[in-house]
């Protein structure tokens, strides 16, 4: 069972710092960025608005296998641009299965039209265990408070 939490506590406590490029950056600049911010995904924008993500596996997939030099092609050019995203109020489960049932690993965060975040199946993954691990530590010292 996943334990409850919405995706707005998750950005509490990891920031909701999002690294964006252009459809206009070169794809090496975007790997770049991705290599520098220790990331495997960046969002596309234009004028503010959402476009769609550029992430390791479209590096690798549409530039690398296919024979072509990132230096060469625009973000535009392998720009994954059918996005899911969520909402703060997501809950985690639903993002889990979100994810696992489209094969992503990022869900950018919107509220109306404004991006407020990103999580990736890391953060979920990271929350799940911290949640779990909490709800350990109380089981423990309740049974360990608990007179034999």
């Amino acid at each position: 069972m996943i334990p409850t939490g919405s995706i707005s506590e998750i950005l509490e406590h990891k920031g909701n710092a999002v690294w964006t490029v252009s459809p206009d950056n070169t794809v090496f600049e975007a790997i770049q960025m991705m290599s520098e911010k220790n990331i495997g995904a960046l969002l596309v924008t234009e004028h503010g608005r959402l476009i769609g993500i550029v992430s390791e596996r479209d590096y690798t997939r549409k530039v690398a296998l296919k024979g072509k030099t990132s230096k060469d092609l625009q973000v535009r050019d392998i720009i994954s641009d059918k996005v899911l995203s969520v909402t703060p109020q997501h809950t985690i489960e639903e993002c889990m299965r979100l994810m696992t049932e489209n094969r992503v690993r990022h869900l950018p965060v919107l509220e109306g039209e404004t991006l407020t975040g990103v999580v990736s199946i890391g953060d979920l993954v990271n929350w799940i265990i911290s949640a779990q691990s909490t709800t350990i530590r109380q089981l423990e010292t309740y049974i360990s408070g608990y007179p034999a």
